[in-house]
C-alpha cells in the first residue's frame, strides 16, 4: 500500500488512481458541479466572476477547463491564466509570446550545445602527425 499526504489538505490517505484523499475528492467534484450550474445559467461569464460566484478557486477552475471537465465552447469569456505570465489565454498552456520565448531559448541551446560538442570532438580527434609519431614509437 503506498501511503502519502494529501496535497490539498494534509491527511495521510492511501494513494491509488488519483493525487488526493477521498474527502478532497468529494469536495472537489461538490467545486465542480457548483461551477457546472453556474456556467448552465451564466454562459458569458468569464474566470474572474465565476470563481467569485462560485467561491473555487481560480487555479481550480483551471485544472477543470484543463481536464476537459469544463468546456469553453460554450463559453466565449471564460478564459483561463497563462502558466508563465498570466495573460488570459483559451488554449494550451502558456500563451502566444510565452511559446515563442521558449522556443528562441530551446534553440540558442541546441545551437550552443552543438557548438560545444562540435568543439570538443575537434580537441579529441588525434591530429595525422600525432598518430603518425605513436604508430612510429610502436614500431621500434
Amino acid at each position: 500500500m503506498n501511503l502519502d499526504n494529501c496535497p490539498r489538505c494534509g491527511k495521510l490517505f492511501a494513494k491509488n488512481f488519483r493525487d488526493v484523499c477521498g474527502n478532497c475528492i468529494k469536495e472537489i467534484d461538490t467545486e465542480y458541479s457548483v461551477c457546472s450550474e453556474y456556467l448552465r445559467k451564466n454562459k458569458g461569464t468569464d474566470i474572474n466572476e465565476l470563481s467569485d460566484a462560485t467561491g473555487v478557486s481560480i487555479k481550480q477552475i483551471t485544472k477543470f477547463i484543463r481536464e476537459g471537465r469544463i468546456s469553453l465552447v460554450n463559453a466565449p469569456n471564460l478564459m483561463y491564466p497563462c502558466e508563465m505570465c498570466g495573460v488570459l489565454i483559451r488554449d494550451h498552456t502558456k500563451c502566444d509570446s510565452c511559446r515563442a520565448k521558449l522556443l528562441t531559448e530551446v534553440n540558442k541551446y541546441r545551437q550552443n550545445g552543438n557548438a560545444a560538442a562540435s568543439d570538443k570532438t575537434s580537441e579529441k580527434a588525434p591530429t595525422s602527425a600525432a598518430s603518425t609519431y605513436r604508430n612510429l614509437d610502436r614500431g621500434n
